[in-house]
């Protein structure tokens, strides 16, 4: 059994330090109030298979405060009296300067609970430590100085969560829709350099990878691009490449088409070219805050202009899907699932049916999910449907990285604009808490969910008040040069955080839990579901309400909880004990979700889902757990097929694993030993996590450098849906 020290370190748990504590403040009573050694012996023996029962890591508060209780409850009220009083006295000295410690233990690489914060971060390397140095810094202003107390309070109890403190005592924002169009088309300058207008298709997705690297630099949530915008540059090396070509010829008197016939193989081969540069210059890039630019690439054949650049576009489409199809090569030469570029492969009428022009596009997509986890999938048919302006008009785009969507807007123009905005941040409710703290009284309940989403409210209100007066020197890439704005240097972006410009989400977790303690029925139960529903209408509601008060966009939103789900359970498990089928997991569900323990066909988990994904318009992303349908690409089909009708964004999670000790290509297996759950290999049982590729789907997008021990449950504990 292992216990994880306040500065975040792992270690194995001693029982006798139980005892020495006890013995301790025992005999600093007087005689007559003294436990006896058996006593000591019995509390130390139910101390301990308290935390066994847990079955998992526990961490040192968690420890401390079944010793209290024990001692309690042997009636020891002088001797608990001193515990007590010792466990005050040492947080006061903890609380005189705990960041050094914390940045210490980053340092070393022997805090547990950092080194399995983000799947995507590598805890070993100098840039990654750097970007946690900082952020401890960050999160112990916004803990002393930046947040009001209540709010604090809420976050560390897990009533809520205030995402991303390590970044809040900067001026930053959450994520984006980059306008490469912009960019591309108009120029713009990177590190004091201009940069003009490409004069090639390979220019632009060079330049498109030296942009994705620098906004990631200057904001801390995901990003996304379209592939639409490089399609112009298609015709622009056509043209060129085709005069360079009949130059080549003049002697030689060919015919005009086989010079379009050079040309065009020409254009094939510096597309496959671009495409392989943003590949492998976003998988190998490091941004300042340590890892590889959380970047999404969107394809969609319905934001071309005209046929020309639709055919264009369905090039580089084409290129893209199989180069992720092949993967790319790890340390030891073999190739393996990237966690970026994630891919998002629009599903329309030309391209969704068999027999339709573009459907080897859909097939191909399919054959990608299958081997690499991506594309994801947008239905056009169903964003048209959910996203109506005011204008009474449908429009389909991508979300800011793995599921934040924009609001619909239109600008002074009367035109829609997407790309160019981005979401302010957000501030998560834990449902499940405000359920259990109602004592499952329909009454309480409202009343206690009223006040945690009015402590959100005023937490988001931070979080905006934060932006608001930073100026466009802060970020000129962001706002000066066209990835967010134009603004003039020195101009506030204050007028970009009004009017539904940009977005502030109020984040949502564990409905599942929620609704299964008021009704004791999971939300897919008829008799529970309504619940549920009038449970998302009202948290839509209020973020209607703050909109009107603040002319702010609040909208609602699926959260993607990563290690955030552990810290959640644990808070739920400290403050109400262990509810089954509430409490008993070290993990709760992401938004509004299935569980992942219950049986459903992938058919019916999409149905009924979709009603959510409407009452989540701030973000919101559903899947279906399958196995290896590397040999069964109809069946993907069939999926994708039903996604385009019934829901709006979905995606298939399989498995891409890969032992470096044995050569096994197949799927790891998660295993428990000491009450810790282990990644190992099949067939060689290699446990080095550094000596093996692991890719899952975590919360949207893929995680690559392994998880925490809640996340690492969720994961295991997830059924097959087809």
């Amino acid at each position: 059994m292992k216990i994880i020290k306040r500065n975040g370190t792992e270690v194995s748990f001693v029982s006798q330090k139980i005892t020495d504590a006890v013995r301790k403040a025992n005999n600093e009573v007087s005689e007559g109030n003294r436990l006896s050694e058996e006593q000591i012996a019995l509390i130390t023996k139910r101390v301990e298979g308290l935390c066994k029962d847990l079955n998992r890591a526990v961490n040192v508060e968690e420890v401390q405060d079944f010793v209290e209780n024990q001692i309690m409850d042997q009636k020891a009220f002088a001797v608990a009296r001193k515990y007590i009083t010792y466990r005050y006295t040492r947080e006061l000295v903890r609380k005189s300067n705990t960041t050094d410690a914390q940045i210490l233990t980053l340092i070393e690489c022997n805090n547990e609970e950092v080194k399995q914060e983000n799947s995507n971060k590598n805890p070993t390397v100098n840039s990654v430590q750097r970007d946690y140095m900082a952020g401890e810094v960050s999160k112990d202003l916004t803990r002393r100085i930046l947040l009001p107390r209540d709010i604090v309070e809420a976050h560390d109890q897990g009533i809520i969560h205030f995402h991303d403190a390590d970044y809040f005592a900067q001026h930053m924002h959450n994520c984006a829709l980059v306008n490469l169009e912009d960019m591309l088309q108009n120029g713009t300058v990177i590190s004091g350099t201009y940069i003009e207008k490409p004069h090639s298709f390979s220019t632009a997705c060079n330049i498109a990878t030296q942009i994705i690297a620098q906004v990631a630099s200057n904001q801390y949530g995901g990003q996304s691009i379209s592939l639409t915008h490089l399609a112009p540059f298609v015709e622009i090396s056509r043209k060129k490449i085709r005069a360079e070509v009949a130059q080549e010829l003049a002697d030689v008197g060919v015919m005009e088409d086989t010079i379009a016939r050079i040309a065009e193989k020409r254009l094939r081969d510096e597309i496959r070219r671009g495409i392989q540069t943003i590949q492998y210059q976003v998988v190998t890039l490091l941004t300042t805050n340590g890892q590889a630019p959380f970047v999404t690439v969107f394809m969609y054949l319905g934001e071309a202009r005209d046929e020309r650049e639709r055919a264009d576009l369905a090039m580089i489409i084409e290129e893209a899907l199989k180069q992720r199809i092949q993967g790319v090569k790890n340390e030891s030469g073999v190739w393996v699932t990237p966690a970026f570029p994630k891919l998002i492969y629009v599903l329309e009428e030309d391209n969704v049916r068999k027999g339709s022009k573009y459907y080897y596009l859909t097939e191909l997509a399919a054959k990608c999910t299958a081997k690499r986890m991506v594309p994801d999938y947008i239905s056009e048919k169903k964003m048209l449907e959910y996203k109506i302006d005011k204008n009474g008009e449908g429009h389909c785009y991508t979300c800011m990285g793995c599921r934040s969507f924009l609001t619909p807007y239109v600008d002074e123009h009367g035109k829609p604009k997407y790309y160019g905005r981005f979401n302010q941040g957000v501030v998560t409710i834990n449902l499940p808490d405000v359920a259990l703290s109602s004592g499952g009284d329909m009454d309480e309940f409202w009343k206690i969910f009223d006040e945690r989403l009015e402590l959100c409210h005023r937490a988001l209100m931070e979080r905006h008040n934060r932006l608001k007066g930073t100026l466009s020197d802060a970020a000129p890439i962001l706002w000066q040069y066209g990835a967010l704005a134009r603004l003039k240097k020195g101009e506030k972006i204050d007028k970009l955080l009004y009017g539904g410009y940009s977005t502030i989400s109020l984040g949502f977790a564990g409905l599942y839990e929620c609704v299964k303690y008021m009704t004791g029925k999971s939300h897919t139960d008829e008799a529970a579901k309504p619940f549920a529903l009038k449970v998302m209408q009202y948290m839509n509601d209020k973020c209607k309400a703050w909109k009107k008060e603040h002319n702010i966009d609040f909208s609602l939103y699926g959260t993607p909880l990563e290690s955030t789900t552990y810290k959640f359970a644990k808070a739920l498990q400290n403050r109400f004990g262990i509810i089954p089928g509430v409490t008993d997991k070290n993990y709760i569900t992401n938004s509004y979700h299935v569980h992942v323990t219950e049986k459903i066909d992938a058919f019916t988990k999409l149905r009924f889902e979709s009603e959510f994904q409407q009452l989540s318009p701030g973000g919101a992303i559903s899947y279906v757990e399958v196995p290896n349908m590397q040999d069964n690409i109809p069946a993907v089909l069939s999926v994708m097929e039903y996604i385009y009708e019934n829901i709006m964004y979905a995606e298939l999670n399989t498995k891409s694993d890969y032992c470096q000790e044995c050569g096994y290509d197949g799927e790891i297996q998660i295993v428990e030993e000491d009450g810790k759950l282990l990644w190992e290999c099949p067939y060689c049982h290699n446990r080095d996590q550094s000596k093996m590729n692991v890719a899952r789907r975590t919360c949207g997008y893929i995680g690559t450098q392994f998880w925490n021990q809640g996340r690492t449950q969720e994961i295991k504990d997830r059924v097959l849906h087809l």
